[in-house]
């Protein structure tokens, strides 16, 4: 399917609905691995919208890349909660876990703070992480 038939599809199917933009977004994230700029000028035009608003929404959210990345990807929370709760000391032993196999993506909340350290795969989010278990689920998304 090529992105001028996905973005014809996906609207048609919201014909009139509101606030399409984000899930417009990561249906082109999934099925293209990215959201290329190329991407973002057809949304911008299918939406009627200026490229710097699609691109605002893009470059807020860090689930968006400009480039595919065929790694997986273990999202890893580092904001003031989870660095609160040692994930600092965990990141040393992740980096070393994920290699070049696996994308160690920093993320400021997961929404999780009260049990962090934190980390997401995919769209599953795991909490009260130690070195041992992180170690453990970047191993897993090999």
């Amino acid at each position: 399917m090529t992105l001028s038939e996905l973005v014809d599809d996906f609207l048609s199917a919201r014909d009139g609905e509101e606030g399409v933009l984000l899930p417009l977004l990561q249906e082109v994230q999934e099925a293209f691995g990215c959201v290329s700029p190329e991407a973002e000028q057809a949304i911008a035009q299918a939406l009627n919208l200026s490229r710097a608003e699609v691109h605002g929404v893009v470059s807020f959210y860090h689930d968006f890349t400009a480039e595919p990345d065929a790694r997986p990807c273990v999202q890893l929370c580092r904001a003031e909660a989870c660095q609160s709760r040692g994930v600092e000391a965990l990141v040393v032993a992740a980096e070393a876990a994920a290699g070049e196999r696996v994308r160690l993506a920093t993320v400021y909340c997961l929404g999780l703070c009260s049990v962090g350290p934190a980390a997401r795969v995919k769209n599953t989010v795991h909490a009260r992480l130690n070195e041992a278990s992180l170690v453990q689920l970047i191993e897993a998304a090999r």
